[in-house]
């Protein structure tokens, strides 16, 4: 599983960090990424459903928000 941490990062940063990640994982399954603010969460979840990820959660976590997808 693909676990990335855009923690910190502005747009369009936190969707080419996952992009990234994808390719090198060959496009895991399952992937994980950890965001910190909206625009991420919004950009970086439609990133994922256009990648072909069907189940797609957003769970907070603290401040920040952990979204989980598989395919």
């Amino acid at each position: 599983m693909a676990v990335i941490d855009t923690r910190g990062m502005s747009c369009p940063q936190p969707v080419l960090m996952t992009k990234k990640a994808l390719e090198g994982s060959k496009g895991s399954a399952n992937v994980e990424v950890l965001v910190d603010n909206a625009a991420a969460l919004g950009n970086v979840t439609r990133f994922l459903k256009n990648a072909g990820y069907t189940s797609i959660e957003a769970a907070p976590s603290g401040d920040d928000t952990l979204i989980r997808a598989s395919k």
